[in-house]
């Protein structure tokens, strides 16, 4: 009998200290996440940005294509997070939407942002259908908008300035600039050199001077003209692309455009998930494969 009582008592102890252990790790976790993170995770041929601020705001940034995303995401939040602040959709083509569908199984969205760009997928109609169902706010993002998403980090929406919903979605793409404290990140989506040459008319260089420059469209030659790099002037150009993909991306003229400006390059394809976080005003790279 007394054997029993030693072994029911014994088993609840281990369960309590597995608990005990699990909530330990949790706030470890939490504690040693602090300060602001920006991570290009690592979905192949297509983009995913996440973003977390000193707060604890955390948004999303594209998605890449389908059932890649998750598993990113893991390595990036806490475990038991399940809860995005927001989506913000540069661009409505499959390689920057179609995980948000796997997303939105799992994750609570508070609000989505879209540049206004149209296509006529499935897989946009069947992310549209999803925000109406779970009754989700859909924000025309628009220039001139700031996103003051906590911590002294905020969102600056640069492009689009007018109507973009005729235009090829890449032209139409969301152009953002992240700030907090010394270091910005210029994120241009899909943006064509069209659209970079309209941001170029409209914003001063000041305005437009970043520390990363997140390439455009993939490292594509239709974007990250000479003038545009040259004004941004950045440290680090982070290109998000999948391994030996069809398109040739990075091409070899945004390298050399890239390499003119004496930009430190980073590729998904070649590190995996380019992560920086910012502490105490220290900023340090890490990289997951």
């Amino acid at each position: 009998m007394f054997g029993n009582i030693k072994r029911y008592w014994l088993f609840w102890f281990t369960v309590l200290l597995f608990v005990i252990n699990i909530f330990l790790f949790y706030f470890d976790w939490q504690n040693s996440h602090k300060g602001f993170t920006f991570a290009m995770l690592n979905v192949g041929q297509g983009d995913a940005l996440f973003v977390e601020s000193p707060t604890g705001t955390q948004i999303l940034i594209d998605s890449g294509p389908s059932k890649k995303i998750l598993n990113q995401l893991s390595r990036v939040m806490p475990p038991f997070d399940r809860k995005l602040d927001a989506f913000i959709i540069t661009n409505p083509d499959q390689d920057h939407i179609a995980g948000f569908l796997d997303v939105l199984k799992i994750y609570k969205v508070d609000e989505v942002f879209e540049s206004g760009a149209l296509t006529d997928s499935k897989i946009y109609q069947n992310l549209k259908n999803e925000l109406d169902t779970k009754n989700i706010p859909d924000i025309l993002a628009k220039k001139g908008m700031r996103l003051n998403i906590g911590g002294g980090a905020f969102i600056d929406i640069l492009f689009p300035d007018r109507d973009v919903s005729s235009w090829p979605t890449n032209d139409g793409s969301i152009v953002a600039k992240l700030s907090y404290g010394d270091i910005s990140f210029m994120l241009t989506g899909d943006a064509s050199t069209k659209t970079e040459n309209i941001i170029l008319k409209e914003d001063s260089t000041e305005q437009l001077k970043s520390t990363i420059l997140k390439v455009g469209h993939h490292g594509s030659r239709t974007s990250s003209s000479l003038e545009f790099v040259s004004t941004i002037s950045p440290t680090y150009a982070l290109i998000s692309d999948g391994a030996e993909n069809k398109y040739g991306h990075p091409h070899q003229d945004t390298l050399d455009t890239l390499s003119l400006f004496n930009a430190k390059v980073f590729r998904t394809d070649l590190l995996g998930s380019i992560i920086m976080k910012i502490n105490n005003g220290n900023a340090k790279f890490s990289f997951q494969k």
